[in-house]
């Protein structure tokens, strides 16, 4: 018996020994390792000077999380022209005095932002495993599930009336204009698709007359998004939600992005094509985590600092 069973019992405890060295990484390391990436991208009209534009997305704050607020801080030390927030903020009720302290700094500059589903509704525990399920039946989110039933209800109305009072925009469903170092900047944002809040119709009709440059902002990246987005002429759309796929296989990438978008475009600049009209795409792979699932494998949490500079 010891002959026939002594190694598979070895490899069974080695492999167990892996899979909690690898859960300690990702939980204890990689979710709280704190990136910024750069990345340019041609928007801009001939002769302007680059704008520096800070993307925050997904921070998910838990009271009690002081690595997240003070890296967090330490981000307007990169002197911005604007910050846009792509939504879910908390994943704490009650961390919304955490959160504001947390974005206290960046909100001395100008901003604009758009809410996410775990803005107005706390999270639940779920298999992770059905991520994976609900991609292979195409359901995401409300889009194809049943809706939420016993969620928790954020206090999301502190938090909004907070980054009004600084200044920033919020762009659920609307439109709005910054001027920044003599440029008309407009955006058109939705609210977040993932909970089908989103009502393209209402701000359909394309960039503003008489904008240096028109954003889209929204929080999920549905395709109906940026479709729409594209579709009107948007050179730039900004979202985030993906998380970058969150657990990633290395050398290989996401294996899912929680939406319809592919795994492909899961975070980073790439492009969105509609016609023969063509928008460029960025997807912030977010700082944060959902509260019952602290972890990131092969996907850093992240902040982006985009350095928008003329058109080519």
């Amino acid at each position: 018996m010891r002959a026939r069973y002594g190694v598979p019992l070895k490899v069974t405890a080695v492999g167990a020994a892996v899979g909690a060295a690898g859960l300690v990484y990702a939980a204890g390391f990689e979710a709280r390792s704190f990136r910024l990436r750069r990345v340019t991208i041609p928007v801009l009209p001939h002769g302007a000077r680059p704008l520096r534009v800070l993307q925050v997305s997904d921070i998910h704050m838990v009271s009690g999380q002081r690595k997240k607020r003070g890296w967090l801080h330490s981000l307007a030390g990169l002197r911005p022209d604007f910050v846009v927030n792509t939504g879910d903020n908390l994943s704490d009720p009650k961390a919304v005095p955490e959160l504001l302290d947390a974005l206290g700094p960046l909100m001395e500059f100008p901003g604009v932002y758009v809410f996410g589903s775990n803005d107005y509704y706390g999270p639940k525990l779920r298999n992770p495993a059905l991520y994976l399920l609900e991609k292979t039946q195409g359901k995401h989110g409300l889009n194809g599930n049943a809706p939420a039933v016993g969620v928790v209800h954020n206090p999301w109305e502190p938090m909004r009336d907070a980054f009004d009072e600084a200044g920033w925009l919020g762009l659920s469903n609307t439109r709005g204009r910054l001027k920044v170092d003599g440029l008309e900047i407009a955006f058109t944002g939705l609210d977040d698709p993932h909970i089908k809040r989103d009502r393209y119709a209402e701000v359909a009709g394309g960039p503003e007359t008489g904008a240096d440059l028109s954003i889209g902002v929204v929080h999920a990246p549905y395709l109906r998004s940026l479709d729409a987005f594209t579709a009107d002429g948007y050179p730039l759309i900004l979202a985030g939600h993906t998380h970058g796929g969150q657990l990633c296989i290395p050398f290989y990438g996401a294996l899912v992005t929680n939406c319809d978008l592919d795994t492909d475009r899961v975070k980073g600049l790439s492009s969105h094509t509609v016609g023969d009209r063509r928008a460029y795409l960025h997807v912030s792979a977010g700082c944060g985590t959902n509260r019952y699932t602290p972890v990131r494998f092969a996907c850093p949490p992240e902040a982006t600092l985009l350095t928008l500079t003329p058109r080519d």
